[in-house]
C-alpha cells in the first residue's frame, strides 16, 4: 500500500458535487491531493489493489454505481491493509436506515450535505479541519 500523506479519497458519483467538495476544501485552504471514485468498484480499487493508496480521511457517499457507499465500507472494514482508515460517509441521503448502518458497519462520522453552497462549503471545512488538521490517524 502507497503512503500518501494528506490524501483524501473522494467516493462520488455526482458531478456536481464532487466539484463543490473540491471547491470547497480549496477555499479552504485545504490544499491536498484528492483522489475521486466515482463508483464503488473504482474505489475499492484504488484501497485494495495492486497500487492501492492509503489515504488519511475516505469521503464516502451511499448512492453509488456499481457497489454502494455501505458496500463499500463493509469491504473497507473486513481488510486488514483498511479497516483503520477514517471514513466520513457524506451523502444527500436523510434515510434513518443509512445512518444505523453505518455506523453499525464502523463509519467514524456521517454527515449529511447541505443544500445551500456557503453551508457545504462550511462542513467541509470543519471535515477538513478536523481530519486533515486535527486527528491524528494510527501509524501504516
Amino acid at each position: 500500500m502507497t503512503d500518501t500523506t494528506k490524501l483524501i479519497l473522494l467516493v462520488e458519483d455526482d458531478p456536481d458535487h464532487e466539484a463543490l467538495t473540491i471547491r470547497a476544501l480549496k477555499k479552504s485552504n485545504m490544499v491536498n491531493d484528492v483522489r475521486v471514485a466515482r463508483d464503488g468498484e473504482e474505489a475499492i480499487n484504488l484501497l485494495l489493489g495492486p497500487n492501492a493508496i492509503k489515504p488519511q480521511v475516505i469521503l464516502l457517499d451511499l448512492k453509488l454505481p456499481k457497489l454502494d457507499g455501505l458496500e463499500v465500507l463493509k469491504r473497507i472494514r473486513e481488510n486488514d491493509a483498511t479497516r483503520t482508515l477514517p471514513v466520513v460517509v457524506l451523502t444527500s441521503s436523510d434515510e434513518e436506515r443509512d445512518v444505523v448502518r453505518s455506523y453499525q458497519l464502523g463509519v467514524n462520522s456521517y454527515i449529511r450535505k447541505p443544500v445551500n453552497f456557503n453551508d457545504f462549503a462550511e462542513a467541509t471545512r470543519q471535515l477538513g479541519m478536523y481530519w486533515l488538521v486535527l486527528n491524528e490517524c494510527p501509524p501504516a
